[in-house]
């Protein structure tokens, strides 16, 4: 059997697309070596200091976790030496940074955004978390980023892709032409090719949502989770609860089985709790690039237009029938309640 390894993957897969130049390759380079360093450290993470709370917040008002600074730490290094990016923003800085202004020979023409560890909170208890990313090409030619170059729809993404520490460690990414997953072979120090073209089921028998937010839901939603446990035999209900509290297994999982993930707004969070640019925006990339799903509730997640860096925004996405059920249900309910009941 014989081994493809992701660097010989895309560059083939810029001989088979010459608009894929070699920058482009340079920079996904850049962001599979970070995520062999942070693989490293995660899974040596119980026999080194690097465990626990750094006793900091972040932007976002959650306590940061060691190996989040350590993960940001190593993409905002590996993003920046490799010379093609103009703007990185992370999950971990109130600000993005501007690389044409730090560096006046900045000529890169991307703009990286990523959640460095997604999770992390669950290290401790050596539950598996995840990196996001997401990757833009800026639209303006003057020396200083636009507007038009932040204000960039979901579907303007020209790659994104996550990567997931677990049991073993997956870099998972797309360009727009389908999905394909490597998975990282610790002999050979490199990812290769395990998953290709991946699909989601059009339908799935799990949901993922955190229960105990029920009280703050709205009707709409606690009726489409009474509906998950009703039993049915020709729809396969009742579903099974699998919610890991880590974003990125939760979606790796129905990426894989086929399943729904579910972060609604609350009453809490009345614009949703997930963030779009480096969370919501990349999955549901690759969502929608696997034949999959991702929603607000009422419109597709790459439709928003973006207006603020850390902007939240409620989240429906998985298998394409589980989401289109939600949907309806929002649609159904939208008519006889307020927000909230």
């Amino acid at each position: 059997m014989s081994i493809q390894t992701l660097e010989q993957f895309i560059t083939e897969q810029q001989t088979l697309f010459p608009q894929a130049k070699g920058e482009f390759t340079r920079l996904l380079q850049a962001i599979s070596l970070a995520a062999k360093i942070v693989h490293r450290e995660v899974n040596k993470a119980g026999l080194a200091d690097i465990l626990g709370k750094l006793g900091n917040t972040n932007v976002q008002g959650e306590e940061q976790q060691k190996l989040d600074v350590f993960a940001d730490h190593y993409f905002m290094d590996a993003l920046e030496r490799v010379g093609e990016c103009c703007y990185l923003a992370s999950e971990e800085h109130e600000d993005g940074i501007d690389l044409t202004k730090r560096n006046k020979y900045a000529v890169g023409k991307y703009m990286v955004y990523f959640d460095p560890l997604d999770g992390s909170s669950n290290i401790d208890a050596n539950v598996s978390v995840g990196t996001i990313f997401s990757i833009y090409k800026r639209k303006s030619t003057g020396e200083n980023l636009q507007d038009e170059d932040f204000n960039q729809k979901g579907r303007e993404q020209v790659a994104a892709g996550y990567i997931i520490y677990g049991s073993s460690t997956m870099l998972v990414y797309s360009t727009g032409k389908g999905v394909n997953g490597f998975t990282l072979d610790p002999s050979l120090g490199e990812f290769c090719l395990s998953h290709p073209r991946l699909k989601i089921p059009e339908n799935g028998k799990t949901y993922s949502v955190n229960e105990s937010n029920y009280n703050q839901f709205s009707l709409a939603i606690k009726q489409y989770l009474q509906y998950c446990k009703e039993i049915d035999k020709e729809t396969g209900r009742p579903y099974s609860s699998r919610y890991i509290g880590s974003l990125v297994a939760d979606f790796h999982r129905n990426m894989i089985q086929g399943g729904l993930f579910l972060y609604p707004d609350t009453l809490l969070y009345p614009n949703g709790k997930l963030r779009l640019m480096y969370e919501c925006n990349p999955l549901a990339f690759i969502a929608e690039q696997a034949g999959g799903k991702a929603s607000t509730g009422e419109q597709p997640i790459l439709d928003l237009i973006p207006e603020r860096l850390h902007q939240r925004t409620p989240l429906i996405i998985g298998s394409k029938k589980m989401v289109e059920k939600v949907e309806q249900f929002i649609l159904e309910y939208s008519r006889v309640e307020p927000s909230f009941v």
